[in-house]
């Protein structure tokens, strides 16, 4: 039934619970923070400055993921 699938996929879709680790969340948000605090080094900024804010967007997103937030 054309219906009853759309039900199912909707599910799937948005399944808040997903199985997955920490990594998942802390990877790619210390991989865009690096990012964007190289830049930031390579204009001046100090580097134990950098780190910190690395670590703190790190921190930030896996929180937020761990709530459901994202």
């Amino acid at each position: 039934m054309p219906g009853n699938r759309s039900c199912r996929v909707a599910k799937t879709m948005y399944n808040r619970k997903s199985q997955h680790s920490l990594f998942d969340a802390a990877i790619p948000a210390a991989v865009g923070a690096g990012v964007v605090t190289s830049f930031a080094m390579s204009q001046g900024q100090h580097p134990a400055l950098a780190m910190g804010i690395t670590i703190l967007v790190t921190l930030f997103a896996v929180i937020c993921d761990r709530s459901n937030l994202i």
